[in-house]
């Protein structure tokens, strides 16, 4: 199993976690890049939760002239909305599906796993958490975008609850893409908790706190189940 999974990094806040958390970067970063958020996002001792930070594989961006770096998926212009790489995702799609896979083999109930992302990675959360068979606890797409926007398919009874977040003065993932992704999504009846916050392309003290309240709402209502 470990031999077919991304590398990642892994953080238990409690033994014995009851919930995981799978958390995918940005492009050109890394794994380590969101380690430091967890104990920011004041989460509850009793709620026992994995972290799971992946590392991308490294690969060519055409954006960037070629240039090799930690990548989901090659980006050809900077319009993100056009010309997506369909044989990329799907690569990195089943790679993320098998952590999905590799918490439930751990004990993990899938309504128990979170999907979460930034920039490319909340493509990917978006692209992977909405095109699953089993119900996750929720997806959350932090400045990011809906990936082959055509395809969505419209909510059905195992369809999660939905955070997405952007900064309003985002210069890499232009604020309205973002806008664009929610209401594409909100037209085919997902649930949707929208956050702005002025800000760029990154994340700020009252995104992590609001960040903290939704995933102890979303893990409150799982484990009533």
């Amino acid at each position: 199993m470990s031999l077919l999974s991304l590398p990642h990094i892994t953080i238990e806040t409690t033994p014995n976690p009851q919930a995981s958390i799978i958390w995918l970067h940005g492009l050109g970063a890394d794994g380590h890049d969101f380690e430091s958020i967890v104990p920011q996002l004041g989460l509850p001792d009793a709620l026992a939760v994995r972290f799971i930070f992946p590392h991308a594989p490294s690969m060519p961006v055409s954006l960037n002239g070629g240039y090799i770096m930690p990548a989901w998926y090659d980006i050809k212009q900077n319009d993100l909305g056009r010309q997506h790489d369909r044989q990329g995702i799907e690569q990195s799609a089943r790679s993320i599906q098998l952590l999905i896979e590799q918490e439930q083999i751990r004990g993990i109930a899938s309504n128990r796993i979170i999907l979460a992302g930034f920039s490319q990675g909340a493509a990917m959360a978006l692209h992977v958490g909405l095109r699953q068979s089993d119900k996750l606890a929720g997806i959350m797409a932090l400045s990011g975008y809906l990936l082959l926007a055509e395809e969505t398919a419209d909510w059905q009874e195992n369809s999660p609850p939905i955070f997405m977040a952007h900064g309003k003065h985002d210069p890499v993932v232009d604020y309205n893409l973002g806008q664009d992704s929610r209401r594409q999504l909100e037209s085919h009846h997902y649930s949707v908790e929208w956050h702005s916050y002025p800000m760029q392309h990154s994340v700020c003290i009252e995104e992590i706190q609001d960040i903290g309240q939704w995933i102890k709402a979303v893990f409150t209502d799982s484990f009533s189940r």
